[in-house]
């Protein structure tokens, strides 16, 4: 398994091929995701090297799906696994690992393993952050541009539902984040974000 070779592969793929319109999920996300992945997987205890390069490249390729479409986009990233990563030497039992948690990361979220809690919360570490609402007008702009949300007023109510019905995973994205989460989830009930 050469993660090293794998990473620089799907990052000119995307580089190359992501559609200019992603404002939410554009490389920066997928930059995102995975250095956070890591330092859940860190704070969390995850030392093996194996899961650990799983997961990375999990991260890495867990968008990528959006090249080809926008709907459904978690199986076409699994096509790109299957058809690429053999060729830096991923074996059948680390592509089906990797699609795992790929397909755990599609909502709602349905994590299974450790390791797909693990990229679910980094997938959706923002909800709680400082930089919520700023990431948070990308996704707007993303989903506006596709005519999946008409105007401000409708998407902070879709906000409010999904901040209502997420749930962290892991311990230590529910001891950094929740806080932060339920915070951007009382401002937006007031109409403040």
């Amino acid at each position: 398994m050469h993660v090293a070779a794998a990473r620089e592969f799907i990052f000119e793929k995307l580089k190359r091929e992501l559609p200019g319109d992603l404002f939410y999920h554009g490389i920066h996300h997928t930059v995102d995701v995975t250095k956070v992945a890591l330092q859940i997987a860190n704070r969390e205890g995850v030392c093996d090297q194996t899961s650990l390069g799983l997961l990375e490249t999990a991260a890495l390729y867990h968008d990528c799906g959006f090249i080809y479409t926008y709907q459904d986009h978690e199986e076409a990233g699994c096509n790109v696994v299957r058809d690429t990563l053999p060729l830096f030497g991923y074996t059948a039992d680390h592509i089906q690992i990797i699609c795992g948690l790929i397909m755990a990361t599609k909502l709602p979220q349905t994590p299974r393993t450790y390791l797909e809690d693990i990229i679910c919360d980094a997938d959706l570490d923002y909800l709680g952050r400082p930089d919520f609402k700023a990431i948070g007008d990308t996704l707007y702009q993303e989903l506006l541009v596709r005519n999946k949300v008409t105007d401000i007023p409708t998407w902070n109510k879709r906000q409010v539902d999904f901040l209502s019905q997420h749930s962290y995973k892991t311990k230590t994205s529910q001891e950094l984040r929740e806080m932060g989460k339920q915070s951007h989830l009382s401002e937006l009930k007031k109409g403040l974000l």
